[in-house]
């Protein structure tokens, strides 16, 4: 038996989940906001570069080279930890969605039993009478049943020495 108290120790255990999860997800914004503030430095830096390129360097053309892959990975692993993170956060709204039902469901199961023992004993008589009358009346109704079964038997019967008695008067006529 599950106690009230324990239902919202369950809940509130659920809320602070969900709340670490918030957090946990604002840090992650916090982090792809850096990402993306480096994003945008090594952009600077690539247009310097490009910039210096159209003078005519070859050696300095190298460096831009491996600046513009560095920011093409910053770029991925900001598509990455981007993805990441969605998904993140859609797996824990549905591991919340579900929790929440599994207790909203196991709390629709436990009303019944905590509205029972809260009543009083004379609501408690009378469901126990209202439970002794069903049961009375599936034994009425069998009953009934059974003599309606003997009524048609009965009644078969008398017909078929109904009918011997016609038979037999018609034939006693005919002598």
């Amino acid at each position: 038996v599950v106690t009230r108290d324990d239902v919202e120790e369950s809940l509130k255990g659920v809320w602070q989940y969900v709340k670490d999860k918030e957090q946990l997800l604002k840090d992650l914004h916090s982090q792809t906001e850096e990402i993306e503030q480096r994003f945008s430095v090594k952009q600077a830096e690539r247009d310097y570069w490009l910039e210096y390129k159209n003078v005519g360097s070859k050696i300095q053309a190298n460096k831009i080279m491996n600046l513009e892959k560095d920011i093409k990975q910053v770029n991925d692993d900001l598509h990455r930890a981007t993805e990441y993170y969605r998904n993140a956060l859609k797996e824990t709204k549905e591991e919340n969605d579900r929790l929440v039902e599994m207790h909203m469901k196991l709390l629709k199961e436990q009303a019944p039993e905590d509205a029972l023992r809260y009543l009083d004993k004379n609501s408690c008589r009378a469901i126990e009478e209202n439970e002794w009358l069903k049961e009375q009346i599936k034994v009425y109704q069998k009953e009934v049943s059974d003599l309606k079964a003997s009524i048609q038997l009965l009644e078969e019967e008398n017909i078929s020495i109904v009918e011997k008695l016609i038979d037999s008067r018609l034939r006693n006529l005919r002598i």
